[in-house]
């Protein structure tokens, strides 16, 4: 089961909080896709907004897997009630679910209900006088067309509801392929080349690269240099590797993409900027 979920995580005392979708949840722990990075061993805070239920889920999390936008987290702490809570609410969608994959069923049910009146309000009618044949009036009209309108809203919430969800997985599969490419360009020109050591100041979240293993075997170390382009919120949307080996150069990269800035200012306004860091890998 897929929903919206936001995960907090606290690094050097400040609170960050990616949000994400889940990819199917149990009473143990969920698997989730987070528009941001966890370390294995972290302890993060959940809010789930599990479908067909008014609040959302709030509980306390241990990270157990990490693989790019892939994550695996453990539940700490659940109570009697919530595991409660995800049991009761698997149950109703997955009962939903079988209605939403065959949305014709329920249509035609209701259209059938709309015909077989219909025709009996038609079998019982003598002469189009408006009574039936043991002299009773015929059932109004009015009560027809709130069948049709009854069929109808049916039919616009069911198409609504593929919309939303269509649209949600769109925008997700967007994400995950701009956030997977490292080298993705910023669409606009950079406005101004700011020192590394300005832009060092602004930054807000930095994650360290995880040193490869086929490096460390060769006992390939140094430092890389990177010329990155920040945009006016702040994140990485373009870059590319100065010097050294290619296997640091994309795990320097990879680190890169989740790192976060205060916007970079021109004349009050945020800004398109480009400078350079450096990241480190040693034994």
């Amino acid at each position: 089961m897929q929903a919206p979920l936001d995960v907090t995580v606290l690094r050097s005392g400040i609170p960050d909080t990616m949000p994400g979708r889940s990819v199917n949840v149990c009473e143990r722990g969920i698997a989730a896709m987070l528009a941001g990075e966890l370390v294995p061993g972290e302890s993060v805070g959940i809010e789930v907004r599990l479908p067909l239920l008014a609040d959302s889920l709030r509980t306390r999390a241990m990270v157990r897997y990490q693989d790019k936008l892939r994550c695996g987290l453990e539940f700490v702490g659940l109570s009697a009630e919530q595991r409660a809570v995800i049991r009761d609410w698997a149950k109703e969608a997955k009962s939903e679910a079988e209605i939403v994959a065959s949305p014709s069923a329920a249509a035609v049910a209701s259209a059938s209900v709309l015909s077989a009146s219909a025709k009996k309000e038609s079998a019982g009618g003598e002469g189009g006088n408006g009574t039936t044949s043991g002299g009773a009036p015929r059932r109004p009209k009015r009560k027809r067309r709130w069948i049709a309108f009854v069929v109808l809203l049916l039919l616009a919430v069911i198409a609504g509801g593929a919309f939303w969800w269509w649209r949600w997985n769109k925008e997700w599969e967007e994400l995950e392929s701009g956030l997977g490419n490292p080298d993705v360009a910023s669409a606009e020109k950079p406005q101004a080349q700011v020192a590394a050591e300005v832009m060092e100041k602004l930054l807000l979240h930095r994650v360290e690269p995880a040193y490869p293993a086929e490096a460390r075997k060769a006992d390939l170390q140094g430092v890389i240099a990177l010329d990155i382009i920040v945009g006016r919120d702040g994140s990485v949307v373009g870059m590319h590797a100065l010097n050294g080996p290619d296997v640091l150069a994309r795990a320097a990269m990879d680190a890169l993409r989740w790192w976060k800035f205060e916007p970079y200012r021109v004349n009050g306004e945020p800004a398109v900027v480009e400078t350079t860091v450096a990241v480190e890998f040693k034994k």
